[in-house]
């Protein structure tokens, strides 16, 4: 039972009941389209003439478009409604430290046209040529309105400010929550496009795109979303909600300290899990163990791999290589063994590249997690598809719910 926080509170007025039950109409249209007035009626439990005057408000916003006539036994035959893909879309960035991916598309998430950039050192280059990019992406389809930019990132960014605060991988020297300096990335990008901007953690977006899109999800409230990449992001939604603490830096458990003594990490902090476990970890314990066996050898040392190309090695059986990722899976069980003891979600989702080989991981990862788990556990740990594009389409997310899910009354 949730308790009304009696000195922050919003009295609900007529325009917070249609809001709500607007939002009820557009995700009915969402998940039953095509679907008609009568239905949307029955469906809702609201009055004809409530669903035919928000409906009618939906068309002139371009939301919604009337498609074919239904079949009636007797009077006025149904015409069907559905989400207006063809003049409406949203444009996701993916916002990683090496490569930003952004992508326009429809209301159902699908893909119309992609692009991406490298990215910026710093956060004001970062903005013009990203500005760029989507106004160039904008003019390549001309034909759709852009409802919205959703905007993942690679750190935390505060719920109430809207800025970035904590993003150690960025790289970013105008990030550093120490000393309270934070950037703005919200305000200069709608100003520079004149669209609405929604600006998250990825992680988060992930958990939203696996609560939107997820094949696992059904009937799921309680999930954590595991991004790995070249750090390590938790998107925790319980009870339906995304969790985000009083800061929005809750859930940041890739710098959460294993060991005391352990390699330093970019936050700072030593022994962090996604020093052992990201994709960075992997790459640098292979490192180390080739660079031995090149010594004892006499050879120079080599070039760092890609991730890609340590993920190949692995899979055409070279020795080295395999003990990295197994030493990586080693240490996401650690993790998810963490996770599942603080949360007992029903779902662990897993958006990483390493899912490439999880034939391979998902062992290590379910003995890891059963030697350290002490109570048996019913949750079910997944990985998503990369061809899905769980940032991509979680950015996306970002600006659905802004619009489909019913708003927070206080």
């Amino acid at each position: 039972m949730r308790k009304i926080n009696l000195s922050n509170f919003q009295v609900a007025t007529s325009e917070t009941a249609r809001d709500i039950n607007r939002r009820i109409l557009l995700n009915l249209i969402r998940t039953r389209q095509p679907i008609s007035r009568a239905d949307l009626a029955r469906f809702s439990g609201l009055q004809r003439s409530t669903v035919s005057s928000i409906t009618e408000q939906l068309i002139s916003e371009q939301w919604i478009t009337e498609g074919a006539l239904g079949h009636a036994p007797r009077g006025r035959k149904p015409r069907f409604l559905h989400l207006n893909n063809e003049r409406a879309g949203i444009i996701g960035v993916d916002v990683r430290p090496r490569l930003t991916t952004l992508a326009l598309t429809d209301l159902n998430a699908r893909i119309l046209t992609q692009d991406s950039l490298q990215t910026p050192a710093d956060p004001q280059t970062f903005l013009n040529e990203l500005a760029e990019r989507i106004q160039n992406m904008r003019r390549s389809q001309p034909q759709i309105f852009c409802e919205g930019i959703g905007v993942g990132l690679p750190g935390r960014v505060d719920p109430k400010t809207q800025r970035l605060v904590f993003a150690p991988n960025l790289g970013w020297a105008e990030v550093d929550i120490k000393q309270a300096r934070t950037v703005d990335l919200k305000g200069p990008l709608e100003e520079a496009t004149g669209i609405p901007v929604e600006v998250d953690n990825a992680a988060n977006a992930c958990a939203l795109f696996e609560t939107w899109y997820g094949k696992h999800s059904e009937g799921v409230h309680d999930l954590v979303a595991l991004t790995v990449s070249e750090g390590i992001g938790t998107g925790i939604i319980a009870d339906g909600e995304v969790l985000r603490g009083a800061t929005g830096l809750a859930a940041e458990l890739g710098h959460v300290s294993l060991t005391e003594d352990g390699p330093l990490c970019r936050c700072g902090n030593v022994g962090c899990w996604e020093v052992y476990a990201s994709n960075t970890a992997a790459i640098d314990y292979y490192m180390k163990i080739a660079a031995g066996a090149r010594a004892d050898r006499g050879q120079q040392d080599g070039s760092a791999p890609t991730f890609d190309s340590l993920l190949r090695l692995c899979e055409l059986g070279d020795a080295k290589a395999t003990e990295a990722v197994d030493r990586m899976a080693h240490y996401l069980g650690v993790g998810v063994a963490m996770l599942i003891t603080s949360f007992a979600p029903s779902l662990i989702v897993v958006a990483a590249e390493v899912t490439r080989v999880w034939s391979r991981i998902e062992p290590i990862i379910s003995r890891v997690v059963s030697e350290k788990c002490q109570q048996p556990s019913a949750t079910r740990i997944k990985p998503v598809e990369e061809l899905a594009h769980p940032r991509l389409r979680g950015a996306i997310a970002l600006v659905l719910q802004k619009h489909f899910v019913a708003p927070s009354v206080a």
